[in-house]
């Protein structure tokens, strides 16, 4: 074995400077945080009684939301904001974990709702700084959220077989936003509370400045005719995926002729095609594929997969629209990889829907540095993933330093994406500050 080098080995190590920032990169959040105005709208808007721990709740909901934002999974990651001068970046105090426990334990029902509309307001003010396009696409899906231990309140075996906790989700498509949130059952069915949710979704949307067409995209598992016609009501359009394997779709399927089937670009060792025929009155859009050469003898036959929509269009490009939800999955992945849902803290439910609301805060502010920073993805358009940023943006290391009365935040030298980040720092400082 080789020795070790003994230029490592001479390398102490003191942790004594006051002066050194953790994620000093969270100066961009806080920067939009503080233009959002965001710690008075949670003071305003969530009201837990003091001696529950309720006292000052935007300062607590901060300290959540951007530990999220550099990485924090558990509350007692928090107190990585508490070190060295971490804590002059950020717009609050920073409140230790153990506060922050109890003021999440202090979270009902109500409160949660109270946090979920904060949500919506700062959505609100968000949108109000950017150009929303004309035509708004949601894609609304469920999670399990895996949770360990079974004293876990709410926690159940769902139909994936694993115990967890179920949150009902919308995003964005082009921007990967989560537009809504709300936390159920591991037990809970796909369907339960999904009409509420999405009444709640277009008034929240509608009320932030969407003023152009919706249109939202589901799996087979929110297949329903109630939630059809509550879609229909509020005027907006869909896609909805059905099983193409119950008797009446697939009778359905078996009365579209050979020559109507329009062939589609499928992988090499493959072929599909994709035609239209109606369901109770509703337009049902149909792909078929199948396995070729070798490998048919697995799979010979044709596989169906329908969808019902109400859009106008090509049956064809209709199905390659449909098919574009498959990017709400890396969305929600962004989500419990790169704003705190991968694990759900607390043995209490509310708790856990509150941490979830925070979770949500923090997955949109680092979407809203992006977009309002100028921080786009490698193709220019989409925003990359969270850890992305936070790998360039927020985990940045400083030392914050007086120079000339002027606090200075020094990042090192010859860091590869200073260029991006010092304008994405102009950029959001150049917004207006939000008003009520």
């Amino acid at each position: 074995m080789s020795p070790v080098s003994r230029g490592i080995d001479r390398i102490a190590v003191t942790f004594d400077e006051p002066g050194l920032v953790a994620n000093a990169g969270l100066l961009l959040i806080a920067t939009l945080v503080k233009r959002l105005d965001l710690e008075a709208v949670i003071d305003n808007m969530v009201r837990i009684p003091s001696k529950l721990g309720g006292f000052s709740p935007g300062r607590k909901v901060l300290t959540l939301v951007h530990a999220m934002v550099a990485g924090a999974t558990h509350i007692d990651h928090a107190d990585v904001l508490r070190a060295g001068a971490t804590e002059e970046v950020l717009s609050h105090r920073v409140m230790a974990p153990s506060t922050l426990g109890t003021f999440l334990r202090a979270f009902t029902f109500g409160h949660v709702r109270q946090l979920e509309a904060v949500v919506g307001e700062v959505l609100r003010r968000a949108w109000s700084a950017m150009t929303l396009p004309a035509r708004l696409v949601v894609d609304v899906d469920s999670r399990i959220c895996e949770v360990a231990g079974k004293k876990k309140a709410g926690a159940a075996y769902g139909y994936t077989k694993v115990l967890g906790l179920h949150p009902l989700l919308a995003t964005r498509a082009d921007t990967g936003e989560l537009l809504h949130a709300r936390l159920r059952k591991g037990s809970a069915n796909t369907q339960r509370g999904v009409k509420r949710f999405i009444e709640e979704l277009v008034a929240r949307l509608k009320r932030a400045g969407a003023t152009g067409d919706l249109v939202m995209r589901f799996d087979s598992g929110f297949w329903s005719k109630d939630l059809l016609f509550t879609l229909e009501r509020l005027g907006v359009s869909y896609t909805m995926a059905v099983r193409a394997g119950t008797k009446a779709i697939a009778q359905v399927i078996a009365t579209i002729a050979e020559e109507d089937w329009v062939p589609i670009v499928y992988p090499d060792g493959g072929e599909a095609a994709v035609a239209e025929t109606t369901y109770k009155g509703r337009r049902l859009v149909v792909r078929r594929t199948r396995l070729m050469g070798p490998q048919a003898t697995l799979w010979p036959d044709w596989r169906h997969f329908a969808f019902l929509t109400d859009l106008t269009g090509t049956a064809v490009a209709l199905d390659a629209f449909h098919r574009e939800r498959a990017q709400a999955e890396l969305d929600i992945r962004d989500l419990k990889e790169g704003a705190g849902m991968e694990h759900c803290p607390s043995g209490s439910f509310a708790a856990n829907a509150a941490w979830l609301q925070c979770a949500v805060l923090a997955h949109n502010l680092v979407r809203w540095t992006q977009l309002l920073g100028g921080l786009h993805g490698r193709d220019g358009h989409r925003p990359a993933v969270a850890r992305t940023i936070r790998t360039r943006f927020v985990s940045l290391p400083g030392r914050l330093v007086n120079r000339s009365g002027t606090p200075t935040l020094r990042a090192p030298s010859l860091w590869p994406w200073q260029e991006p980040f010092t304008r994405a720092l102009s950029n959001l400082r150049a917004l207006a500050v939000a008003v009520t």
